[in-house]
């Protein structure tokens, strides 16, 4: 039976004449997820044109065995990169793709000792990772009911947004009410930051409580069925002073404009120049401290990256988040931000809540 799990190997396999290789070492779950189905969290696998093997150890052997349909499942006699090691050494195999950023310096060296000198090692970053960048339309279905989850999720935590409540009491709201929705988790733990602590980009939520005249940011995202989506927003408690309207104004005009320029062809880094230019006008671009996006799919982050000097080119299947925010020591951070999908001809903007600034 042609799964797209089986369709995925036959497109990664077409990708090994031009990388020089023969076979390909994986041992990043999400990709060997995309490949086969197993979500078992500790394993290694590799694809040649002789077939799949999964490698895993016996607390995964028969979630392997039912998930990965058409894949050799090797159960590690000793650990699992010797296990590996070990295969190779009797594979008729000399060019072995590795990906350098998935795989350390020890797990490398217990290969290539335990292999033995036959065997030519080669780096061969991102080949699974250009494949997970163009989703196909099952996964964008999926994504789309992640992103609407997300955003009913975050409307019900405004609701709570109420003096004296904390941060962290906000937070596992969040994620109880995602599980509730039917979300195995969150694809990140959940930003929920009050007041100043709103100028930190990443701010974890802490027992601080909401006063009045506060700014607030929510930054959530959900993980259903496997894949992620990525939603922020930001509230004022009270009356909102002329100078956070004025900044918030300022960010959602970037915002915008950076959504705009999504489009089949047009480069990341034009992107993110969208939004800076835009912040740039209003005197806030030093403010403006992280990229204005990145890749969405099995994983919160990935490929591609909307950053400055970023020359790849969209291409319809990309699912990005559009991010801008401003962050003023003092004072607060305002941030929103969106998930949005390329398709050929469009843009679809996958987050459905309202971008005006919300006063509580």
């Amino acid at each position: 039976m042609n799964t797209p799990f089986k369709q995925r190997r036959r497109n990664l396999l077409s990708r090994f004449a031009p990388a020089e290789i023969k076979s390909l070492l994986i041992t990043h779950p999400a990709d060997w997820y995309y490949l086969t189905g197993f979500t078992g969290e500790s394993g290694a696998m590799v694809v040649s044109p002789r077939g799949t093997t999964l490698f895993t150890d016996g607390r995964f052997a028969t979630q392997a065995r039912e998930e990965s349909a058409g894949v050799r499942v090797v159960l590690q006699k000793s650990s699992l990169f010797e296990s590996v090691g070990e295969f190779f050494r009797y594979e008729a195999t000399e060019s072995v793709g590795f990906d350098p950023a998935q795989l350390s310096v020890a797990q490398h060296r217990t290969l290539r000792r335990v292999a033995g000198a036959r065997v030519r090692w080669k780096a061969a970053g991102g080949l699974v990772a250009e494949l997970r960048m163009r989703k196909e339309p099952h996964e964008l279905a999926v994504m789309r009911r992640a992103a609407i989850l997300a955003g009913a999720v975050l409307e019900g935590a405004a609701s709570l947004l109420k003096p004296g409540v904390r941060e962290f009491e906000i937070a596992s709201e969040i994620e109880y009410q995602m599980r509730k929705r039917g979300a195995s988790g969150p694809a990140f733990n959940s930003i929920v930051a009050f007041g100043e602590r709103s100028a930190l980009p990443h701010a974890p939520p802490t027992a601080k409580r909401l006063r009045k005249n506060e700014l607030v940011v929510l930054d959530v995202g959900a993980i259903l069925a496997h894949y992620c989506s990525d939603l922020t927003r930001t509230f004022y408690v009270g009356r909102a002073p002329v100078r956070i309207r004025e900044c918030y104004e300022a960010v959602k005009e970037a915002q915008t404009a950076a959504i705009a320029s999504v489009r089949s062809g047009a480069a990341c880094g034009d992107v993110d120049s969208a939004a800076r230019q835009v912040l740039s006008g209003y005197r806030l671009d030093k403010y403006f401290v992280h990229s204005t996006g990145h890749g969405l799919g099995l994983e919160v982050h990935e490929e591609p990256r909307l950053a400055r000097g970023q020359k790849h080119r969209l291409e319809p299947g990309n699912v990005v988040t559009i991010e801008p925010g401003v962050y003023i020591e003092g004072i607060g951070g305002i941030r929103i931000e969106d998930d949005v999908a390329v398709h050929a001809n469009r843009t679809e903007v996958l987050t459905r809540i309202p971008r005006d600034l919300i006063e509580i």
